[in-house]
């Protein structure tokens, strides 16, 4: 992606950022706002929504954030010596605009940049490594795989230019009801084609070679989602887009953004367990009857519940990541939609790296690649192996060669045993491992994704990472809940599921 191509999108979506949204029609007169809102999850969906949600309904509503765990759910860190690493979510595109603008509101800076190189590994030896100069490296690519990485960056290019549009659609206030609906919204018909198809399909639709694939696409699917280039084509354009240049972290960790979200949305946490939902209609002044939506949870004082106009469950629905149940709703809500999530285990080690596990003949004090990728190869028992800077990098900080002791993390399917990591370091002091049920398992790709609305008032975030889980991809489904929330309480039918923007846009010209 060139620098140009960047600056014009960016100014033209930031733009249309800070331009004053839904200026497209006057606002129709609002009913009274919900009193109560809950959203079920404090990772970046459910920070992000609780953002939202406060900046739709306003100042008055309540927000209850209810979270078991730490905040920030999948983007975490551990510490180790005296630095703290990211152990979850760590890479930001640079046109995730979410992102960008969330540090903005927040104040939060970005991380200092690092330089690093990347190897690719087939569980034997080092079959690619990147040199420290550009032109080297292109004509590698050349050499071996003519013009195919250019025409991947193309390739991955054009989903991104599609995918853009989501933006335009936010900023104006539209929503989808639909992860499909959403999906079209931003492709049309080509991204609900690559959601049904494998990566690998659809890229040796366009005409790159299998070894190709094997080689080059293969090795960034593993090290961005743990599975091979048989997951779905949106997911693997996305994935994909996770190799771009201009790749960003927060400074102090990418968690900062959810602690920042629940601060600035003046929400409540309540550190509990949600166990069960279910719909209680109790008597209102006017003589009628309300239904409310009742939240039954456990916190540190035990069980209690809680009544709330609107829902927002922000956690994954799915088997091994959590139990809620649903009573009272016609149609029946399940405890787990089909599918399961992939898990994925990182282990930190700081240590002496054995070079000599990669094959390479090099000494350690000039072997200075940070990013080792791997095929999927029987014989490679990792997804990736990469050195870690901290998430604050000091004044002065640069990362040291292999010869040193330092952190560095292994992505893999299973934990490691002792013999595997003695294999892989000459010595180590610690260890600390995580395993991360971190992403749907997204082999084979014709799934239907489940839906965002569950019942009139209760919505299910988590929806969207059946198409791709990413930061982003969070945000994104966040800010349409939150609109979706909004239109269906004030009865604003024309703002969902309507993909008429361009035209009333160029109307309004």
């Amino acid at each position: 992606m060139s620098l140009r191509t960047f600056s014009l999108r960016a100014l033209l979506f930031l733009g249309l950022w800070h331009s004053g949204r839904r200026s497209l029609a006057s606002a129709p007169e609002l009913k009274e706002q919900p009193k109560k809102i809950a959203v079920i999850g404090a990772g970046i969906g459910g920070t992000a929504a609780a953002y939202y949600l406060r900046e739709e309904f306003g100042p008055v509503v309540k927000i209850d954030v209810f979270e078991s765990g730490t905040i920030g759910g999948r983007l975490a860190t551990v510490k180790m010596g005296d630095y703290e690493y990211e152990t979850g979510g760590s890479v930001i595109h640079p046109l995730n605009l979410h992102m960008k603008q969330f540090i903005e509101k927040l104040g939060i800076p970005q991380r200092k940049d690092v330089p690093s190189k990347m190897a690719i590994f087939d569980g034997k030896e080092l079959v690619f490594e990147e040199s420290d100069w550009f032109i080297v490296n292109f004509f590698r690519m050349l050499w071996r795989y003519g013009f195919s990485f250019l025409r991947m960056q193309m390739w991955v290019e054009s989903v991104l230019d599609k995918f853009m549009r989501i933006y335009q659609y936010q900023q104006y206030g539209y929503s989808f009801s639909s992860v499909e609906r959403l999906l079209h919204a931003m492709g049309g018909d080509s991204f609900l084609t690559l959601m049904n198809q494998t990566l690998e399909e659809a890229m040796m639709g366009d005409g790159f070679s299998q070894a190709f694939i094997n080689d080059i696409v293969a090795p960034i699917t593993r090290v961005n989602y743990g599975q091979s280039v048989r997951i779905n084509g949106f997911v693997g354009a996305v994935s994909l887009a996770g190799a771009d240049s201009g790749l960003w972290a927060v400074d102090g960790g990418n968690k900062r953004v959810c602690s920042g979200l629940l601060y600035h949305s003046k929400s409540d946490l309540i550190p509990a367990k949600v166990t069960s939902i279910s719909m209680k209609t109790r008597p209102s002044k006017r003589g009628s009857t309300v239904s409310y939506y009742e939240v039954n949870y456990v916190g540190e004082s035990g069980s209690a519940h809680s009544l709330y106009d609107i829902v927002v469950v922000a956690t994954p629905l799915h088997q091994g990541k959590s139990d809620i149940t649903f009573s009272g709703f016609s149609p029946p809500i399940p405890t787990h939609y089909p599918g399961l999530y992939h898990q994925t285990v990182a282990t930190l080690v700081h240590g002496s790296l054995n070079v000599s596990y990669l094959g390479t003949t090099e000494g350690a004090s000039e072997f200075t690649v940070s990013e080792i990728l791997t095929t999927d190869s029987k014989g490679c028992a990792i997804n990736s192996l990469s050195s870690l800077d901290p998430i604050h990098i000091p004044d002065g900080y640069k990362r040291p060669p292999a010869s040193y002791p330092k952190v560095w993390k292994v992505f893999s399917s299973e934990s490691l045993n002792q013999e595997q990591l003695q294999r892989m370091f000459l010595s180590y002091d610690s260890v600390s491992e995580t395993p991360w049920l971190a992403y749907p398992s997204y082999r084979p790709p014709h799934r239907k994704t489940p839906p965002f609305i569950l019942h009139k008032r209760l919505y299910y975030l988590n929806a969207v990472e059946w198409a791709a889980s990413a930061m982003e991809m969070s945000a994104i489904s966040a800010r349409n809940v939150a609109l979706l929330a909004h239109h269906r309480w004030h009865e604003q039918a024309g703002k969902i599921d309507q993909e008429d923007l361009h035209t009333r846009l160029r109307g309004e010209l």
